[in-house]
């Protein structure tokens, strides 16, 4: 951390992504006026879940997951690197054992770009046929899904069901959306979620936390930045902002400490279990969501 007082820490709750993280580059280079000084404090800890591993292995293994009339799903849906991840493992197991490939004909979905380079990355030929990449959120992928599966299995009446990987902490939206009781039945399609990983709180993190916001406590502002419901009562109580009942209490009108989330899901989760409001929520899931909206805050409320 720089010791110079004049630049605006911003505490960025996950993993760095490598050497180019897209978070560090963006907050890094002053711009617009703007100077900021981004710090990454892991949050979240991983674990793949081996019963869940096992029901995706044994349908890949039997070939249940294609395009024939027997298959027991006709697709995949992917949200999460984690996940991808995992399915990646057992691509790998497959091929070792040399019953693959055997995915090429079916559509794996995939959220957004980060998700997409992941599925990318696994070592198929032919390659995975990978659909989704500009839609950004499960809201929208639900929507792109419904119109696409339904052309890529236009002869049926009855479109076969998809599976989701998951973790043990996920939004509704797309199963929900996809077998909406209101659709059409040539329209809706069933979606069987598998939990494939499981997601806790690092046991670092408490202590990460209270050291990078002890070097940052002289600054006249600083932001901290939610990517994940998971993590946020550790975060509220290393800032000291939790009261009676686990709820925050009133925040003093001088502050200097300012919280931002990703998305909808984490904002709504802060309100409804701690009570709190955000500062800011990002209109876009993105390193230029999260600076929009800070610099936007920045410009007319500090």
């Amino acid at each position: 951390m720089s010791g110079d007082g004049q630049r605006t820490p911003v505490l960025l709750l996950k993993t760095r992504s490598g050497s180019t993280d897209a978070y560090h580059e963006l907050f890094s280079t002053p711009r617009d006026g703007f100077d900021f000084e981004p710090a990454f404090v892991p949050v979240l800890q991983h674990r793949f879940d081996e019963h869940g591993l096992q029901v995706v292995r044994e349908l890949l293994h039997s070939r249940k997951v294609g395009k024939h009339h027997d298959a027991a799903f006709g697709g995949l849906i992917f949200t999460s690197q984690r996940a991808v991840e995992a399915f990646g493992n057992l691509v790998e197991e497959g091929q070792a054992l040399d019953f693959w490939p055997h995915l090429q004909h079916v559509p794996v979905y995939s959220v957004g770009p980060a998700t997409t380079r992941a599925l990318k990355a696994i070592h198929q030929s032919p390659p995975l046929q990978i659909f989704g990449e500009h839609t950004g959120n499960g809201d929208a992928l639900a929507r792109f899904i419904l119109e696409h599966y339904s052309e890529w299995y236009s002869d049926r009446p009855a479109k076969p069901p998809l599976l989701f990987l998951v973790g043990e902490q996920r939004r509704d939206v797309i199963p929900k959306t996809l077998m909406d009781p209101t659709l059409l039945a040539d329209r809706r399609i069933n979606v069987t979620e598998t939990v494939v990983y499981g997601t806790g709180v690092m046991e670092s993190f408490p202590n990460d936390l209270k050291e990078v916001l002890r070097q940052t406590s002289g600054r006249r502002a600083r932001w901290v930045v939610v990517f994940s419901p998971t993590g946020c009562g550790s975060m509220l109580r290393g800032l000291d902002m939790l009261k009676e009942g686990d709820q925050v209490g009133e925040l003093p009108k001088q502050r200097t400490t300012f919280i931002a989330t990703i998305g909808p899901t984490t904002r709504d989760y802060l309100k409804r279990t701690f009570g709190y409001e955000p500062d800011v929520c990002a209109e876009r899931p993105s390193p230029e969501g999260i600076w929009e909206g800070i610099t936007r805050f920045n410009a007319t409320s500090i």
